[in-house]
């Protein structure tokens, strides 16, 4: 991983839009602080397309994509549980967000009896270990906390993990939660299917042009397919862990990282709007 600094302007300047993960990245002890949302806003009124891409349920973005709550955060899509499902924000004739599924009604309902049954597994063949209080919202994966709420040592992950494989699920593990899902869902996926969901492109024929941003396991497709890929400082407690690293890493940790990581971004834009 380079320096941020290290970044070539040219490369920046011609960025169109930045997915980012949002617990640890966007948000600093579980809530979004002024600096990184300030960040969103700014990169919005740039003209970038910005996507956060998360492991938390789709229940959980809600209030962040609806414009009724007075909350929401200024983006063009939230993608959630690990790429399955998204809101897409509405238009004049649809103003509230769309909610957009990569499985069909049938298999999402089947799955979910699939995933009670190996919630049930989880919970005898490694006591202490509980789903994630956000899990309510949850409508295609499970996800067990190790790191949110609950500490659990990483044998205790791994034990997990087994569980999970052994009755087919994909994994990942995110920095504070284990997750499954039936479906070969993952960020790199997610943001692929959103792209030509939300905009009619593809996302791998223009990867020079997108940014991510993250801190941890679940980012690692990320990091290993975008050509701009950033983690902010944090992510060196997982480093050892990690087989597929960003190339680039901000000096701050959590949403002071990717505030800096917009700095960076809107650099060359304000160079070029106060040329003579």
């Amino acid at each position: 991983m380079s320096p941020l600094d290290y970044w070539p302007l040219a490369a920046r300047r011609d960025v169109v839009g930045i997915f980012t993960d949002i617990d640890d990245t966007l948000t600093t002890e579980g809530a979004i602080t002024p600096d990184a949302l300030q960040a969103l806003t700014d990169l919005k009124a740039a003209g970038l397309v910005v996507i956060p891409i998360t492991g938390r349920p789709i229940g959980w973005c809600t209030p962040f994509m609806a414009a009724r709550t007075g909350a929401a955060w200024p983006v063009d899509a939230m993608v959630a549980e690990n790429g399955a499902v998204a809101f897409v924000q509405g238009t004049g004739t649809q103003p509230q967000p769309a909610k957009l599924y990569q499985q069909d009604t049938a298999t999402r309902h089947a799955n979910q009896a699939r995933m009670r049954a190996v919630a049930a597994l989880v919970a005898v063949e490694v006591p202490g270990v509980a789903l994630s209080r956000d899990s309510a919202g949850r409508e295609t994966d499970l996800a067990f906390d190790y790191a949110e709420f609950d500490r659990h040592p990483p044998e205790t992950v791994a034990q997990v993990l087994t569980v999970l494989q052994r009755a087919g699920m994909q994994t990942t593990v995110s920095s504070i939660h284990i997750h499954g899902c039936f479906g070969d869902f993952n960020k790199w996926q997610g943001a692929r299917w959103i792209v030509r969901e939300l905009l009619g492109r593809d996302l791998t024929q223009e990867l020079d042009r997108w940014v991510f941003v993250g801190d941890s396991g679940n980012d690692q497709a990320m990091f290993e397919q975008f050509t701009h890929s950033v983690g902010v400082a944090n992510i060196a407690r997982f480093v050892p862990q990690l087989t597929h690293l960003p190339r680039y890493v901000a000096r701050g940790e959590r949403g002071a990282g990717f505030a800096e990581v917009a700095q960076a971004l809107l650099a060359p834009r304000t160079h070029c709007d106060s040329a003579p």
